[in-house]
């Protein structure tokens, strides 16, 4: 028996990646999905290749009418919510001195306000014993060059798990992250600018794991899998680090 059968699912950025890759193992699990993106021609294919137990709804998480509209037809289409992945989020790596305040607060209205919203504005229709999955990153707890406001808004995240974990402990609705490290999808080819630098940048991420290559989308699904199922019943406030061994060795 598919262990989310009847479940009702809400993934943030599942039209690519990760979130599609976490939307694909939901759906073969027997829930019904609902995924947000901002491009409606992602949004389209993804709901094409997904099927017909998927809603797609067009949005950006960092803009709350837009988060409300999403809730507005889950609420249409089902009525209440078993499971939240929020999993939208951007990577933008400058140097300190080359940050600028527009990256500043794009990235925090993404990353983090648009994560926090996403959780608070479901609650009305979250089931009491739902499960919340917070994708953060596993370089959250690192001093990496170049990622400062991203691992400051991915900190965030896992700060965000341990507290949403107390706070919704009376209705047993349980909140962990999921921390990838480096993953083979479309995120890593958009942080540079020419296909030959993104091959580097490919081989020199697969280098820094124990397990000494990128990680897949799939793989990420079977950890996000385990957080929002009953695999994971006595699991809040966690953060699982699926990273290959990276943060063993930094």
């Amino acid at each position: 028996m598919s262990k989310l059968n009847g479940k009702v699912a809400v993934i943030t950025g599942g039209t690519t990646g990760i979130g599609l890759a976490i939307a694909e193992r939901f759906v073969a699990e027997g829930a019904f999905v609902f995924i947000t993106g901002r491009r409606q021609a992602e949004l389209d294919l993804a709901k094409a290749a997904l099927g017909d137990s998927v809603v797609a709804v067009q949005g950006d998480v960092s803009k709350m009418e837009d988060l409300d509209r999403l809730y507005e037809v889950v609420h249409d289409v089902k009525g209440t919510l078993d499971i939240v992945v929020a999993n939208a989020g951007i990577v933008e790596n400058l140097p300190l001195e080359a940050v600028t305040t527009e990256l500043y607060d794009r990235m925090f209205n993404i990353n983090t306000r648009g994560l926090f919203f996403t959780v608070q504005k479901s609650l009305p229709l979250l089931k009491d014993g739902a499960s919340i999955v917070l994708v953060g990153s596993s370089v959250s707890g690192m001093g990496m060059p170049a990622t400062s406001v991203y691992t400051a808004t991915k900190a965030a995240v896992c700060s965000f798990a341990r507290t949403f974990a107390a706070d919704l402990k009376g209705r047993k609705i349980r909140v962990n992250t999921l921390s990838p490290g480096p993953i083979d999808t479309p995120i890593i080819d958009g942080q540079f600018r020419t296909a030959e630098e993104a091959a580097a940048g490919r081989e020199q991420m697969a280098s820094l794991p124990v397990l000494g290559r990128l990680g897949t989308a799939e793989e990420m699904a079977s950890a996000a899998f385990f957080l929002a199922s009953d695999e994971s019943s006595y699991c809040t406030g966690i953060d699982l680090y699926a990273d290959g061994g990276l943060s063993q060795r930094f």
